[in-house]
């Protein structure tokens, strides 16, 4: 599922992937997610053994030190499991796609019929898996964490290479919570440049919504936040996940900022039509006159309302005559002129 991708606006992702083991925790995010907004739910699709060596650590603000097999073994989520979150996300009208870790995890969810696949910061630079997943031809989200210039345009190559075009890629920032001063959004503006074909986002990591709504102010087109029913449920990605209420905070305000933003278009707008006719100002009599009456300086004024005589026609009115008796304060029109 990739249907609510759209041109006309940013495409909000709730990663649910990590906040739960469970169908019926997984059905309560969805419908949390679903009521929120947001256009599609992502999970995280991998094997403790294929993911992790035995001998890899976490050493992370929102894991401590802890064996990467032991907690990757504790949320790893089943095939039977995968095909009842998809079915029901599709059942609420949300995209609903994975981050495969193993080309086994890629080969599970062509399984099921994904519509398109994330690849995570972890194999921004593993070549020869990037080169798999894009031969599949679905859609690739590619974030960039802990990613060089080089590196990333290092697996675009690759991954145009095999033919596949449908590249999204994402800044992000591998550390768990993102604090303020790592974010460089920045950096997603130069990626922007370096690849003006391709469209680009932001995976957020950090404890608030704030940086997405500033992202996509600044260009994103896709935005990935995760996304928990409970910021002090037990798991290491729910403390820096959005709850419902930030996400539709997000949600709302994207969308509102979506409508803000226009067309680009200088030009007044259809809400001014009033006031640029009554706020504006206009060539105005300072006294009564009577027809033939020849208009002096001290005659005349720059007034509101504003459907007259332009101020800055003021100089050639000066000297000419009315064309008929005229009240103080009315407004100038040429016709009113001999």
């Amino acid at each position: 599922m990739f249907n609510n991708y759209r041109s006309d606006r940013c495409y909000i992702i709730a990663e649910i992937g990590g906040n739960f083991t469970t169908f019926a925790e997984a059905k309560r995010l969805i419908d949390e997610a679903h009521a929120c907004g947001v256009d599609a739910v992502k999970l995280q699709t991998y094997r403790a053994d294929t993911i992790a060596s035995t001998k890899a650590i976490f050493n992370m603000e929102n894991t401590g030190v802890v064996s990467q097999h032991e907690l990757f073994l504790k949320y790893e989520v089943n095939e039977a499991l995968h095909h009842d979150v998809f079915k029901y996300a599709e059942s609420k009208g949300l995209d609903w796609f994975s981050t495969p870790s193993h080309a086994t995890d890629a080969d599970l969810l062509e399984k099921c019929g994904v519509g398109a696949h994330k690849i995570g910061s972890d194999d921004a630079v593993n070549i020869p898996f990037l080169r798999y997943v894009a031969r599949t031809g679905k859609p690739l989200l590619l974030s960039t964490g802990m990613c060089t210039m080089d590196e990333v345009r290092e697996s675009v190559a690759a991954i145009l290479a095999e033919g596949n075009e449908k590249l999204i890629l994402l800044h992000a920032i591998t550390s768990y919570p993102t604090h303020a001063e790592n974010v460089n959004l920045a950096a997603m503006q130069t990626m922007m440049q370096a690849f003006p074909q391709l469209d680009i986002g932001y995976s957020d990591h950090t404890q608030s919504p704030v940086a997405c709504l500033c992202a996509v102010a600044m260009g994103a087109r896709v935005i990935e936040k995760h996304f928990t029913y409970d910021k002090s449920a037990d798991g290491p990605d729910h403390m820096l996940s959005a709850d419902p209420a930030e996400m539709k905070w997000l949600v709302d305000a994207v969308r509102n900022f979506e409508e803000m933003r226009g067309s680009g278009i200088k030009r007044p707008a259809n809400s001014e039509k009033i006031t640029r006719r009554n706020n504006r100002k206009s060539v105005v009599l300072n006294r009564s006159v009577k027809d033939g009456t020849r208009l002096t300086e001290e005659d005349i004024a720059v007034k509101r309302p504003g459907y007259g005589i332009d101020p800055k026609y003021i100089e050639q009115i000066a000297g000419r005559r009315v064309a008929k008796d005229i009240e103080k304060d009315s407004v100038l029109n040429w016709s009113d002129l001999a």
